[in-house]
């Protein structure tokens, strides 16, 4: 039973150094007493006990590799501590197995070593909005160097870029300023906004007013030209009446009347009005005032034709 039980384990090791399985997106490199004599792709494959062997497994795949945090210099002497990721994969599993003996552990170092001297080129606010450009040239440079290793790699990410506190405090206060400047540049660009509109406001209102004041005073001018007009229109006409009433039978005579009556109304107004009353000499001569009214009424239909009598009463100054 014993017997039975070695020879059962042998067997077993023998099957599992016979008969060897690659999985997908893996080669393993088989060797023959020491000497690498094939690449295992995916599939079955049969070693020759004891004298054969699988001596490296390899991955095709991409693989991410942490770049561990490290202290950087930037060119204006300020100390950053920066960690990324590292992207690569193996082209040629021969060369990664034999060309170097941890091409990870290798192409970490060589990342942590470019990415100090990237940094050591830049200043610090350079480091923020420049990261494109060192990821690109940490790729370029790490990509030649792992080039005679079989591996590629493909891309570089910082991933974070951490400067002392007292630099955080700076820039803090920093942008807080500039915020602060901007706000305030924001605001006198609002006022002489505001102050050009509220200008540009008050100078088309004036011209509105006085394009108002214009027109009111032309239609104010040509309301009174058109009232002249009409007004010496009207007053033409009626001359013009009086003139053909007048050289009618009678009219002199109904004109005389009119304007004796208007006279002593006029008389009696100022009579009526004031208590004390001067009169000039030329208005005591009532007697030819009365003998033209006397003139008037006497060719009046119905008239005797007598002449009425007209006293000659003394001037009064009172």
């Amino acid at each position: 039973m014993f017997i039975f039980t070695i020879f059962f384990i042998v067997v077993i090791f023998f099957i599992v150094k016979t008969f060897i399985v690659v999985p997908q997106q893996y080669v393993y490199i088989k060797e023959r007493l020491g000497v690498p004599i094939a690449n295992l792709e995916a599939g079955f494959h049969f070693l020759i006990p004891i004298i054969e062997k699988v001596k490296y497994r390899q991955i095709l795949k991409e693989v991410a590799i942490d770049v561990r945090p490290q202290v950087c210099t930037t060119k204006d002497n300020v100390q950053v501590e920066v960690d990324g990721i590292l992207y690569l994969q193996v082209i040629d599993p021969y060369k990664a197995s034999y060309g170097i003996d941890n091409f990870h552990l290798a192409t970490e170092q060589l990342a942590q070593t470019t990415l100090r001297s990237e940094i050591g080129r830049l200043m610090l606010n350079q480091t923020f909005s420049e990261r494109d450009t060192i990821n690109s040239n940490i790729v370029k440079q790490i990509d030649e160097a792992t080039d005679p290793w079989g591996i590629k790699v493909n891309r570089y990410e910082i991933r974070n870029i951490q400067p002392p506190k007292t630099i955080i405090l700076e820039m803090e206060n920093q942008m807080k300023a500039e915020r602060e400047r901007r706000a305030e540049i924001i605001t006198s660009e609002g006022e002489r906004e505001a102050r050009i509109n509220r200008s540009m406001g008050e100078r088309q209102e004036a011209i509105n007013l006085s394009e108002g004041d214009k027109m009111k005073l032309v239609n104010e001018a040509n309301g009174k030209a058109q009232e002249i007009e009409l007004i010496a229109e009207a007053t033409s006409n009626g001359l013009r009446s009086i003139a053909d009433a007048i050289s009618k039978p009678g009219g002199r005579q109904a004109v005389q009347l009119q304007i004796t009556q208007e006279y002593l109304a006029g008389l009696g107004n100022i009579f009526t009005k004031s208590k004390t009353t001067i009169l000039p000499e030329s208005l005591a001569n009532i007697k030819g005032v009365f003998e033209g009214i006397s003139k008037v009424t006497s060719t009046f239909p119905g008239d005797s034709g007598s002449q009425s009598t007209i006293i000659n009463e003394p001037k009064r100054k009172g």
